[in-house]
């Protein structure tokens, strides 16, 4: 009990240092504009329920998904059968997707655009299909850089054909529900199912082959929302900042009971038929799962109830004034600072500091992807204000990150995809798209095509900046290699004298 206790505290104190920074710099912001005190209050209160529900979240995820991740992962591959390989990989996919709850804050945010279960039934099943294609490709030990050449081509033709001949409003859609989908739930299990399925592979690659999983998951949704484009058509998204506390609450309740549910019960197949788990250890996932759901439901209740509404405000506020560029350079204060709050970004540094041996260090990592994310908003917050078509940003972003590919040591262009769907998580779609689209509201560009679209900015950022980072490291271990000869002439010669 005293462990458990000292868990949850230790786990608190982390929320606390991730969360409080953009909670500070929100609330002097809305004391300085005069926002209303019942809206500020209510912030607070979402705080509160952002930190425990992030908490109780890390605990459960880690002995519950993270747990039995590998294990799965290893007894798909041992069992040397294609279909069964498909189906739990397909299976995996959509169940860990439907539970994510970077997803579920988006679809709230879509949910007069599109409608919310048809939006989150098409995202996991792009997950699915494409978590299947990534999980093959780590069997056959294909090159990363040639699988994302050719699925970023597919994705862009599809992309401006739907343009061209349909509605070019569902680009920006489909592009940032890639980038939420792999958030917080699904980042640490897919890693851990990768890393599970390349160690039964067992050869000298494994470990870089067990990243690159979630950037290629993330490709999925953004194809089969640009699919869904083709048979509707969405509407403009309305605002609704009626909600009270408790109804969040309750439909939250209903939600991630339904999410988790499925995923339960995919544990308890597996282990009636492979794991054979002992008593004690299903209890006690079977008690992290629990952690699980109300670490979500509180977490999903504050994101939705503390920070659409006050997000809103403020980009709203901005948006009327005479200097409305102001958005600029406080997108990019808010993204730079928002980065440390996303559960997924936590698990993913963690996981990187440990399969590099520390080479790569969280805190460098950190730095990586703050930069890279500020400069995403900025760039999103300019399209607010100018109306610039998505095209101009993210087609020019994904040529350089892709061309990156070829040039970089392979394990950094791992890493960056894989950061790519960890960086735009729950807190981006509940804080800084909500900011988005007040400011648009008021500025008066086309909220569908002016607004969406940040989240996909914030998942491309990282594909850049870590491989760029790649780059540096390449060129200071050549120095390095060119250096030790010298040294080695150095220490004979002195040997001699």
């Amino acid at each position: 009990m005293d462990l458990g206790i000292k868990m949850l505290w230790r786990k608190i104190k982390e929320s606390l240092k991730a969360i409080i920074p953009i909670s500070i710099i929100i609330l002097v912001i809305s004391i300085i504009i005069g926002v209303d005190g019942t809206v500020i209050i209510s912030f607070l209160i979402g705080d509160c329920l952002l930190i425990i529900g992030l908490a109780l979240f890390s605990i459960g995820s880690y002995s519950s998904t993270v747990a039995i991740a590998e294990s799965i992962g290893e007894y798909i591959v041992k069992r040397r059968k294609l279909w069964i390989f498909i189906l739990v990989a397909f299976l995996v996919g959509f169940m860990i997707t439907i539970a994510e709850p970077a997803l579920w804050v988006l679809a709230d945010q879509f949910k007069s655009v599109i409608s919310q279960p048809i939006l989150i039934i098409t995202i996991a099943i792009g997950v699915g299909l494409f978590l299947i294609f990534g999980l093959l490709r780590i069997l056959t030990q294909h090159k990363l850089s040639h699988f994302f050449t050719i699925a970023y081509a597919i994705l862009f033709i599809v992309a401006a054909c739907v343009a061209i001949f349909f509605d070019p409003s569902f680009i920006p859609v489909a592009f940032d529900s890639g980038g939420v989908t792999t958030g917080a739930m699904a980042v640490p299990f897919i890693i851990s199912l990768g890393y599970g399925i390349s160690r039964a592979r067992g050869d000298k690659g494994s470990e870089e082959d067990s990243f690159g999983l979630v950037g290629i998951a993330s490709i999925g949704p953004i194809l089969a929302v640009l699919i869904l484009g083709l048979f509707s058509l969405p509407t403009t998204p309305l605002s609704d900042s009626s909600t009270t506390l408790i109804e969040y609450f309750l439909q939250n309740l209903y939600q991630m009971a339904i999410a988790i549910l499925p995923f339960v019960l995919f544990f308890t197949v597996f282990q009636l038929i492979s794991f054979r788990l002992n008593r004690k250890r299903v209890i006690k996932i079977i008690i992290a799962f629990g952690y699980t759901y109300v670490g979500l439901v509180l977490f999903l209740t504050g994101a939705n109830f503390g920070l659409v509404n006050i997000g809103t405000l403020i980009g709203a506020y901005f948006g009327a004034t005479d200097f409305n560029w102001m958005i600029i350079p406080l997108g990019m204060i808010f993204g730079f600072t928002v980065v440390a709050a996303e559960p997924s970004v936590i698990a993913l540094n963690r996981q990187v500091e440990d399969v590099s041996a520390g080479a790569i260090s969280h805190k460098f990592m950190m730095l990586a992807l703050s930069v890279g994310v500020s400069v995403a908003i900025g760039l999103a917050c300019v399209r607010v204000l100018t109306g610039i078509s998505i095209w101009w940003i993210l087609l020019p972003g994904y040529i350089i990150a892709i061309v990156l590919t070829f040039l970089t040591p392979k394990i950094f262009s791992s890493i960056a995809f894989d950061a790519g769907g960890a960086v735009s998580g729950a807190m981006t779609s509940a804080f800084l798209m909500p900011f988005a689209l007040g400011a648009a509201a008021t500025i008066g560009t086309n909220i569908l095509t002016d607004a969406f679209g940040l989240v996909a900015f914030v998942a491309m950022a990282p594909l850049i900046t870590i491989q760029l980072l790649g780059l540096i490291y390449k060129e200071k271990m050549k120095r390095i290699d060119n250096l030790e000869p010298d040294i080695e002439i150095m220490e004979i010669s002195e040997v001699k004298s």
